[in-house]
């Protein structure tokens, strides 16, 4: 009952809701909560925003306890459960379903096939999933004779690399791993960078570095400044930096970048947080990017079990990316064992507590820079290794890399597939 209350609650809080949840009416206990969620999907279906005053004129809500109960309800919301409440109540719904079919069963004498087969349709309930094949064979039958779109992914803003991997892709899961101080933030900032530029909405969930580092490094990256100078702007700055400064300001917001800095954010607070976004920019293809993976809370303990941790994070973050059918890009740490190495380019073993990651990941990139090991080195380069790519190729690209700056410049004419 509280479940369904804080999932009415929260519709009441954020109407866009409604139109993303799979919870049917019928599956609510409670006559009244089944009468004002009927009535709130049609004010949703006819354009009208659902709050306690357009319930109270368009609906009797006498018999529903009054305003009294629809601020007792609104009280509940919170944004951040919604997934949580609806499992509640889905689950709760299905241990209805199983006692009337028990119940039924016993009363006309069931065989017990039957009883097993009726259990087993409750527990295989899943709404808008089903295609037929008759569905899907009319979907290709003109294929033949019709000139296949191209898909496109998010560009990455590195041409050998979007050749490489199509850019990134609707609903896959990409892990970006390397050792500290490698270049992991610079790379991730490059793709919301450019994905921002291209018309893309990108969300980011920094739950290491607060927005301002994040900020100046957007900053010192776009207009190659040195990062250092950004500590006293006004005193390091040289005159045409300052004369640049309003411009460089300019492309950066032009981004729409969007930044989460909490710390110790689990997946379902970013997916709410991201479902939000994406309907206040509803024109706009979103990237999930998250820096990074040791640091997202997991929603269950395992005894500590950091391995058994990560897998639940792994399969959270791509069931996010199919969900919402757009790119999720994940930063990854990888352990010491890759110090031990003569060869210091990683593997896909060297994931920190990596658990089901390598399983779960569409692609895994690992970056790798000679100069972080060779401090004499001139070498500037910034090798992108694509490890693992389910539906393309694997090799090397290469990038100048200005650790000063951030930069990231495109050098595809020295990749290496």
């Amino acid at each position: 009952m509280n479940a369904e209350k804080a999932l009415l609650g929260t519709i009441l809080k954020e109407n866009y809701l409604i139109g993303d949840t799979d919870i049917k009416a019928d599956q609510l206990a409670d006559m009244r909560h089944r009468q004002l969620f009927k009535h709130m999907k049609d004010l949703h279906s006819s354009g009208k925003h659902i709050d306690i005053i357009t319930l109270s004129t368009t609906l009797d809500i006498e018999p529903f306890g009054g305003l009294s109960y629809l601020k007792e309800i609104e009280s509940y919301a919170n944004v951040q459960k919604f997934e949580a409440y609806e499992e509640l109540i889905s689950s709760a719904w299905k241990d209805r379903e199983k006692q009337n079919i028990l119940v039924k069963a016993n009363e006309e004498g069931w065989e017990i096939g039957k009883v097993i087969t009726s259990l087993d349709e409750i527990n295989d309930v899943k709404v808008d999933d089903h295609t037929s094949i008759s569905d899907a064979m009319a979907k290709v039958y003109e294929t033949p004779w019709r000139k296949a779109e191209v898909s496109r992914g998010v560009t990455t803003g590195i041409k050998q690399l979007d050749q490489m991997t199509g850019g990134h892709q609707d609903g896959e899961l990409t892990i970006v791993a390397a050792r500290p101080s490698m270049g992991k933030t610079d790379i991730m900032l490059h793709f919301a960078k450019v994905a921002g530029w291209q018309g893309s909405l990108p969300i980011i969930f920094s739950l290491e570095m607060p927005e301002e580092r994040l900020t100046d490094r957007l900053i010192a990256s776009t207009g190659r400044i040195n990062r250092m100078k950004l500590r006293d702007p006004y005193d390091s700055l040289s005159d045409k930096q300052k004369n640049m400064w309003p411009h460089i300001i300019g492309e950066v917001s032009k981004t729409t970048i969007q930044i989460f800095d909490a710390a110790g954010q689990s997946v379902s607070e970013m997916r709410a947080k991201s479902r939000k976004l994406i309907h206040q920019y509803p024109d706009k293809k979103p990237v999930i990017i998250i820096d990074y993976l040791g640091l997202i809370r997991s929603e269950h303990f395992y005894g500590g079990n950091p391995t058994l941790q990560i897998s639940e994070i792994s399969q959270s973050l791509k069931n996010m990316a199919k969900e919402f059918k757009c790119p999720v890009i994940v930063l990854a740490q990888l352990n010491r064992s890759v110090e031990q190495r003569q060869d210091k380019r990683p593997m896909l073993s060297d994931i920190r507590d990596s658990g089901s990651v390598e399983q779960d990941a569409d692609a895994v990139m690992f970056l790798y820079r000679e100069k972080y090991y060779d401090k004499t080195s001139d070498n500037n380069n910034l090798e992108i290794i694509v490890a693992k790519q389910r539906n393309g190729p694997v090799g090397t690209v290469l990038t100048r890399y200005n650790e000063y700056t951030g930069e990231i410049l495109d050098d595809y004419s020295q990749a290496a597939i």
